[in-house]
């Protein structure tokens, strides 16, 4: 079992992430354009390009809004900016709930064309058979169960898992049913803490916990929530570890006084007839 955190500069494969259970917390963040990535990539384990880009990029009301050539194309930036960090794509809904082979199709088209190291279903029980044939196709899986964002219309909403004993033991099922397919960890979401932590205990691969419990192998959040750029409301699980929101509307409050006071562009800003360094 690793206990030592990956080497930088050389890529982290989902093999060795796996082998993590236990051992160094895995350190996850969503990315969905170059940049971020590129920040990012230095500091965390994994980097997960998630359907979540619907709503924090496009504004969509929920991750249902997301589509295969939304995912490829955010999938294709990361990767870009990433040269350190796993790699992980969602796939979104509709790719792979209704036959193993149009999984297996949608799977490999995502990693085909974004280059990425592994890829995201959610579910346990109910998709342990795609979950399987991906990665017998070849392909890492990181599974997710608990609180299903894509199923929030089905849902009736985003409601918090394993408050009574029977959701309890569908879980613990859920999390054993994708172990068993091979995924190489799972993100185990809005899901009550003592929960969380036994289902950690319970599976060989590693959890990754958002709204779960400290005893998960690793934590993810969305970048934009974890720096403060969210304009909409903050999961209650969230830490803010900035408030880019006020530095953004800062700066755009100041721009837009110094082009209406014509203070900004300034001599400094401007081209003049001499040769100026470029």
């Amino acid at each position: 079992m690793a206990s030592d955190a990956p080497v930088a500069g050389r890529r982290i494969t989902p093999a060795e992430l796996s082998a993590r259970k236990g051992g160094v917390p895995i350190v996850c963040l969503t990315a969905y354009t170059y940049p971020i990535a590129r920040l990012l990539d230095p500091h965390v384990d994994l980097q997960l390009v998630g359907d979540s880009v619907a709503m924090v990029l496009h504004g969509h009301p929920t991750t249902l809004g997301a589509t295969m050539d939304m995912m490829i194309a955010h999938g294709q930036a990361v990767m870009r900016g990433s040269s350190r960090a796993c790699v992980v794509v969602d796939m979104p809904a509709g790719s792979y709930e209704d036959t193993v082979e149009n999984a297996v199709a949608c799977a490999q088209r995502i990693v085909r064309e974004t280059g990425c190291h592994a890829v995201k279903l959610e579910g346990g029980v109910a998709i342990a058979a795609q979950i399987a044939a991906i990665v017998a196709a070849g392909i890492p899986v990181m599974g997710h169960i608990g609180l299903l964002p894509q199923s929030v219309e089905k849902e009736g909403g985003y409601k918090i898992k394993g408050r009574s004993e029977a959701n309890a033991e569908l879980l613990y099922a859920d999390a054993k049913a994708v172990e068993a397919a091979g995924a190489f960890s799972v993100v185990i979401e809005g899901t009550v803490e003592p929960v969380a932590a036994e289902i950690t205990r319970r599976i060989a691969i590693p959890t990754i916990g958002i709204g779960a419990s400290a005893q998960c192998d690793g934590q993810i959040l969305v970048i934009d929530d974890a720096i403060g750029l969210t304009v909409d409301r903050t999961p209650k699980f969230v830490k803010e570890y900035a408030l880019l929101r006020d530095t953004v509307s800062k700066a755009a409050e100041d721009y837009a006084r110094d082009v209406r006071s014509r203070a900004f562009p300034g001599p400094e800003h401007l081209f003049s007839l001499s040769k100026d360094k470029a």
